[in-house]
């Protein structure tokens, strides 16, 4: 039985558009509170593969699954990669630094033998001279000067303090390809046996690193789609590649703020929502949404606007982090982004413009020619049959302002569409009356009612990849 066979809960005119992916950590890590977050308004849940175990992870995939179940509700299960996350190593007390003073890093490094700072990652073998190296979250900046014999020296352009741990970032170092750690290659097999929906690629410079991830994840037979996480200079500067290359964008502006500088973020977020509508790529806004609402139940004026603002520009979803994974108020969390993101939607003084583009694929003519018709009519809902999702995601890019419902025989495919804009998934029986009997049943579940309109979009071959050529009106 899926999470879509039992009577839904909410009817057609409350369909909630923008999702809400939600991380799980230590706040929300039990059955209940996995339910707790699906039933408040997750859409995707996300597992940072930064911190836990396998088996924590595979009790926490049977939560989500048997919640999802039990609130007839798909939802997304997404593997975040760590990636190459550099971080100064182990040193006894805290270390000052002044401006102009030459330091030096060295993997491993014995700080209180060698006066060197250690790091988790090998940095000679990457960072080259006049390159950048931030500390500690872009408090400490500094300059490489040299790299000799393993130990990169460098220079410190303002004071600070440095304690053990804190993170570093690279802003001007190429990875040349080599993003995937080892760390990262276990997860991703491990990951290609357990039941996920999504991949989370960290630190993507390039589209071409996306491709290698897609290789690896099908030679290992995983069906999981790619979010790049757009969180380094090199990948704005190939963002266009980037986003021709992936399944989705995820907007990480905490690393990117470093990376770039803050006052560039929103225009960044701008640009990779805006390219995301253009090339059917759902994006999401991820960082600090609501981060306030770690340690307090109510957020502030500005992180509503901000949830606000991704709503209006056209973002897919909306993620909470630590939030929910470590915050004292998770569930409170997801209530309060529903709120606002639902308020926004219905109050929107205008509508997002799906830009227009060259692309006159038979599925791209037909998905637009529907939205026409629905909205001409007017329709009530949009119903799609789809294999493999993608006439769903060419509908939802264009944001119809009436619901969208996919049917489609594949339980991966409703899960992955859980966190695609305005989408509605159902799993049902592949054939030419699915998307009938689908809405007939909806009819008879109060979801629908007699003498709504639906506008159907399907295929002369139900079940097969980029068939969809057929435009039907219905009145229940």
């Amino acid at each position: 039985m899926d999470a879509t066979s039992k009577v839904p809960k909410v009817p057609l005119s409350e369909f909630k558009r923008t999702k809400i992916i939600a991380t799980v950590g230590p706040s929300t890590n039990s059955y209940e509170g996995i339910l707790s977050l699906i039933t408040s308004g997750a859409n995707g849940l996300r597992l940072n593969f930064s911190h836990g175990t396998y088996e924590e992870r595979d009790e926490q995939i049977k939560w989500i699954r048997k919640a999802s179940k039990a609130y007839s509700k798909p939802v997304a299960i997404i593997l975040d990669l760590q990636g190459p996350k550099i971080r100064v190593g182990d040193f006894d007390g805290i270390i000052n630094i002044q401006t102009g003073q030459g330091l030096r890093f060295g993997y491993k490094a014995d700080y209180e033998r060698s006066g060197i700072i250690p790091t988790q990652y090998d940095l000679s073998k990457k960072v080259k001279r006049g390159e950048r190296i931030y500390l500690y979250d872009g408090k400490i900046k500094t300059t490489v000067t040299s790299v000799t014999d393993g130990i990169v020296h460098a220079e410190a352009e303002n004071n600070g303090i440095l304690i053990k741990r804190k993170g570093i970032n690279l802003p001007d170092t190429d990875f040349g390809g080599d993003i995937l750690t080892v760390k990262d290659k276990k997860d991703i097999v491990f990951g290609s046996t357990r039941d996920f929906d999504y991949v989370g690629l960290s630190f993507v410079q390039r589209g071409s690193d996306i491709e290698q991830l897609r290789k690896r994840l099908k030679t290992l037979g995983s069906k999981a789609k790619i979010i790049a996480k757009i969180e380094t200079k090199a990948a704005i500067e190939n963002l266009e590649d980037i986003m021709a290359a992936t399944d989705l964008a995820m907007v990480a502006r905490g690393d990117l703020a470093v990376e770039t500088a803050a006052e560039a973020v929103p225009m960044v977020q701008r640009r990779i929502i805006s390219l995301g509508l253009a090339l059917a790529k759902p994006t999401i806004v991820a960082t600090q949404m609501l981060a306030s609402m770690t340690e307090m139940p109510e957020p502030t004026r500005a992180e509503v606007s901000d949830v606000a603002t991704a709503v209006t520009l056209g973002a897919d979803c909306v993620m909470l982090s630590d939030e929910t994974a470590n915050g004292q108020y998770p569930i409170e969390a997801v209530q309060v982004m529903k709120r606002v993101t639902t308020y926004t939607e219905r109050h929107s003084l205008g509508s997002v413009i799906f830009p227009d583009q060259p692309d006159k694929s038979r599925q791209n003519t037909i998905c637009g020619a529907v939205i026409s018709l629905a909205h001409k009519l007017p329709a009530n809902a949009i119903v799609a049959e789809t294999h493999s999702g993608a006439t769903a995601l060419q509908l939802a890019t264009r944001r119809p302002e009436v619901p969208l419902i996919a049917v489609t025989a594949d339980t991966r495919v409703a899960q992955q569409l859980a966190i695609v804009f305005g989408v509605k998934s159902y799993v049902r029986a592949s054939g030419p009356m699915s998307a009938t009997k689908l809405t007939n049943w909806l009819c008879q579940t109060k979801v629908m009612k007699k003498g709504d309109v639906i506008v159907t979009a399907s295929g002369k071959h139900p079940g097969v990849v980029g068939t969809t050529d057929t435009i039907k009106v219905r009145v229940l």
